[in-house]
């Protein structure tokens, strides 16, 4: 498939990540936006797709008929909900269209889908498409791998007030690079919750603290903390264009691989 004629799909049009995607697509080369769907009570069904991001008429209607829209489009961009995205594993499989994710709060149930589902389409799955961010994730493996267990590893994370997943789904993964160079489990270390006399904090143990708030787009911050000093790993985004920037690229490059579950790793050569 050539890169030049890349049809592209967005649900969740007329969310933040949906606009903001629909921006770079318009605005970016190799890429063609095809089709957008939003939700079947959304003021915006009917009207056209520039209308979204103030321009002309693009052409393209905003509808709810998701199964037109992979029926049409080479590659669908994700950043929906776990349960709608769900659906879109089946449409996608059903119309063999590519599906780059960036949806996060799956359960495990639903990991397995996309396990099932990479064997038919190429899915590149990511809780954060910045590339700064999974550079972020590169060094927590690192220092964690370099550092032992008397640096405690607490992963502080905060959002905007309308984040409806916590941990976020960036969290997670750093807490999961972490888990990985100290060669653990992160499900068998991680603590999300405290209140109340927890009592001293156990050693090895990978802690996550949310906040949400305002309109932060995201910050993340990995803490290396000892006897007498500490390490801290930060990234803050102050727009969602990184994002939307990582997941054009990742349909870009995902449109000349095999079927198989990828991440933004395989796509900046990370691995």
């Amino acid at each position: 498939m050539a890169a030049e004629d890349l049809k592209i799909g967005i649900p969740g049009a007329a969310g933040r990540m949906g606009r903001i995607l629909i921006e770079t697509i318009v605005s970016a080369q190799q890429v063609n936006l095809i089709a957008v769907t939003e939700v079947s009570d959304h003021k915006s069904i009917g009207t056209d797709a520039g209308s979204l991001i103030g321009l002309d008429n693009l052409g393209i209607e905003v509808t709810t008929d998701a199964d037109r829209m992979f029926e049409l489009s080479d590659v669908v961009i994700d950043f929906t909900l776990p349960d709608v995205t769900e659906k879109h594993l089946e449409l996608a499989v059903k119309h063999n269209t590519i599906l780059i994710v960036g949806t996060t709060g799956f359960e495990k149930t639903t990991e397995n889908l996309f396990q099932t589902a990479s064997k038919h389409i190429a899915i590149v799955k990511a809780p954060n498409m910045s590339l700064s961010v999974n550079l972020l994730l590169g060094l927590t493996e690192q220092v964690a791998n370099i550092l032992d267990d008397d640096y405690d590893i607490e992963i502080l994370e905060m959002h905007h007030r309308h984040k409806v997943d916590s941990p976020s789904g960036t969290a997670l993964a750093l807490g999961g690079a972490a888990a990985k160079g100290r060669k653990i489990s992160l499900k068998d270390t991680k603590i999300t919750d405290r209140d109340g006399l927890t009592g001293p904090r156990t050693r090895g143990t990978i802690g996550f603290s949310a906040i949400r708030g305002g309109d932060v787009v995201g910050d993340h911050t990995v803490i290396f903390a000892a006897e007498g000093e500490r390490i801290e790993l930060t990234h803050k985004s102050s727009s969602r264009q990184t994002y939307a920037r990582g997941a054009v690229a990742a349909a870009v490059w995902a449109s000349r691989r095999e079927p198989g579950l990828y991440s933004m790793k395989d796509v900046l050569g990370l691995d």
